[in-house]
This record gives C-alpha cells, sequence and structure tokens, in this order.
C-alpha cells in the first residue's frame, strides 16, 4: 500500500506562499492610489477611476515581461530590481500613446516558492508602480515545480491607463520637419540581454563581478541590472505645454525598429549618431563581439530610451523642462520625405 502524500511532498508549498503573500501586502498597499477600493472581496482588485474631467474616456492597456534579463537576477541573487523593469516595461508603453498609467498586475510563476526572493522582486513591482504613479491592484503568484528549476521564475505585467479620446497620440500628425527629441536610457533597459550575455560573458569571458573602468569602477552584473527608466512622470506633464505629435518606446528593435511604427506613410526618421553620448556599456559589447553598428542599432536602445517627435519651435524648449526634471534629452534627429531608394524608414547618419 502506498504512503499518503501531500501537495508540499509534490512541490507546492501552501504555508510558503501565505507567508509570501503577507510580506507583499504592505508593499502593494505603498503605491494605492485614492481610486482603489480597498474593502471589497479578495478574487479580484477594484478601482473606481474619477471620470468627471472625461468626455470620451479610453482605457489602455499594455503587457510585456523582463526577457532573459532575470538570468542576470538568478546569477547574482538581486532580485529587487527586476520588478521595476516589468513595469516600466508596461507603463512606458502605455505613455506612448498620452495616457496615465492607473494600475498594474503581475504575474510571477516560481519554481520553488522562497519569500524572501517573491519579496524582493515585489518591492521593485511597488517601487516602480509608486514612480509611475500607479496603484499595484494585485496579481498572481504560481509556484510550479518541474516547470522552473529552483531558484528560478517567470515574470510578467499588465498596466492600464486613462487618456482622453481626442487627445489620443498615434503619431498621424507627424510630418517633415518636425523634430525628434531623444530621452536618455540608464542602460540596457530590458532589451538584447541574450546578445550582451553570449558577448561578454561567454564570448569575451567577463565575470558579473568584474569591477571594469570603463563604466565607472561598477561591476559588469550592477550595470547589467541597472532598472529601466520609467520616463511616466517627466513625459505626463509635457502633453499640457506641447504638440506632442508621436512618441516611442525604444524597447527590442532599436530605433530602427520602434520609430517607424508611429510614422505615417511617405515619412522617414533621420538620426543624427553624434547628437548625443553612446553609454559605455554598448561601445563594450561592440567592441567585444564585434557587433557590427547595424546590428546594436537594431538590438539595443543605444542610449535613447523613449523619443518625442515635436514642432521645430517646441523642441528646444521640451529638451531644457526634461533636463530640469533629471532626465538627459536631445534633438537627435528629425521627419524627411522618405527617400524612394531607402530600404529602411530610419536612417541613422553617423
Amino acid at each position: 500500500m502506498s504512503k499518503e502524500i501531500s501537495y508540499r511532498q509534490a512541490g507546492v508549498d501552501i504555508a510558503a506562499g501565505e507567508a509570501a503573500v503577507e510580506r507583499i501586502k504592505g508593499l502593494a498597499r505603498s503605491t494605492f492610489r485614492p481610486e482603489v477600493l480597498r474593502d471589497l472581496g479578495g478574487f479580484a482588485g477594484f478601482f473606481a477611476p474619477d471620470l468627471k474631467d472625461y468626455h470620451r474616456p479610453v482605457l489602455v492597456s499594455g503587457c510585456d515581461g523582463v526577457g532573459t534579463k532575470l538570468k542576470l537576477a538568478f546569477a547574482t541573487g538581486n532580485h529587487g530590481t527586476i520588478g521595476e523593469d516589468c513595469v516600466a516595461m508596461c507603463v512606458n508603453d502605455i505613455l506612448v500613446h498620452g495616457a496615465e498609467p492607473l494600475f498594474f498586475l503581475d504575474y510571477l510563476a516560481v519554481g520553488k516558492l522562497e519569500p524572501g526572493q517573491v519579496e524582493q522582486v515585489v518591492s521593485g513591482l511597488a517601487r516602480g508602480c509608486r514612480r509611475a504613479g500607479c496603484a499595484l491592484l494585485g496579481g498572481e503568484t504560481a509556484e510550479m515545480p518541474g516547470f522552473y528549476p529552483p531558484g528560478e521564475y517567470d515574470l510578467a505585467g499588465f498596466a492600464v491607463g486613462l487618456c482622453e479620446r481626442d487627445r489620443l497620440i498615434d503619431g498621424r500628425a507627424i510630418a517633415a520637419g518636425d523634430v525628434i527629441v531623444g530621452l536618455a536610457s540608464t542602460g540596457l533597459h530590458s532589451n538584447g540581454y541574450a546578445l550582451a550575455r553570449k558577448v561578454l560573458l561567454e564570448q569575451a569571458g567577463l565575470s558579473l563581478g568584474d569591477r571594469l573602468a570603463e563604466l565607472g569602477g561598477a561591476t559588469l552584473g550592477a550595470e547589467m541590472l541597472r532598472p529601466t527608466r520609467i520616463y511616466v512622470p517627466e513625459v505626463l506633464p509635457l502633453r499640457e505645454r506641447f504638440t506632442i505629435k508621436g512618441m516611442a518606446h525604444i524597447t527590442g528593435g532599436g530605433l530602427p525598429g520602434n520609430l517607424p511604427r508611429i510614422l505615417p506613410e511617405g515619412l522617414q526618421a533621420v538620426i543624427d549618431e553624434g547628437s548625443w553620448e553612446i553609454p559605455p556599456i554598448f561601445r563594450l559589447v561592440e567592441r567585444e563581439g564585434p557587433v557590427k553598428r547595424e546590428e546594436m542599432y537594431r538590438t539595443f536602445n543605444m542610449g535613447i530610451g523613449y523619443t518625442l517627435v515635436l514642432p521645430p519651435g517646441e523642441a528646444p524648449q521640451a529638451v531644457a523642462l526634461l533636463e530640469e526634471a533629471g532626465v538627459p534629452a536631445f534633438a537627435i534627429g528629425r521627419i524627411e520625405p522618405l527617400e524612394a531608394v531607402s530600404a529602411s524608414r530610419v536612417r541613422i547618419d553617423q
């Protein structure tokens, strides 16, 4: 006769799950906005938006993850910034359309539930939500033994924002002569890690603990785990002061892959490479590969994490205001009629 077996012996620890929930309750509460309804049932989150200033409100949603940047968190044991990355990837995407992020939900799937590790991840989620001004309204933590190795996990996020329909930004107003303003990234952000890890850790034989002079003495691991910048608090106020015709979040595909998503037919973006300083981490990857410059631009943000398209007369003041707010910004290019022979809708002049 077989011995009795429990869920815990099968790999799922309900007590650990309950302990994790207790650890993260306060983190979630720290992000709550007045619209969060706290005293309803426990199977869902509730948010009552204040719509009195909206005539035709539109909900704008986005979903994203962190990709193989997670492997660096596993390798270093530093899980405190990954949550910020997840929030950033979602809220920056809905910000592109002029939406104010309202609330965020996460999905965290683990091989073996470790409450301390979960708390680290959620601390980053909460920090990101506070910066973006949205509520961490809820989420799911799934323990999946045999699916993920112990110590490893996957993380996905879901953001919902609100915008007046007549003020949605979609790029249709962009015209030749408009200026492209680039906002500095904080480094690799959350894209291109398969190539960066291949080049730096496997091919060049560097270690995550190596301190590199060209990175200002920071360890390679700290540089590669630097959290993705959240642009919401600096960009949202610009809607009231400037004619923002289009915005793009520079993620996978870089400038050549993301700017065309907002360009009307018959137009191209011309980027002046020398208009900003490419951060050292990108130079390091390019050199150690070696990786062709074209491939670098197709894979990484190259130091520009977000772009605005503005009329030429408004660009200098927008750059100045962003700089005052603490986000380095540059006029990095312009919109021109599409060249008949051009194979790409983004031309990078080096």
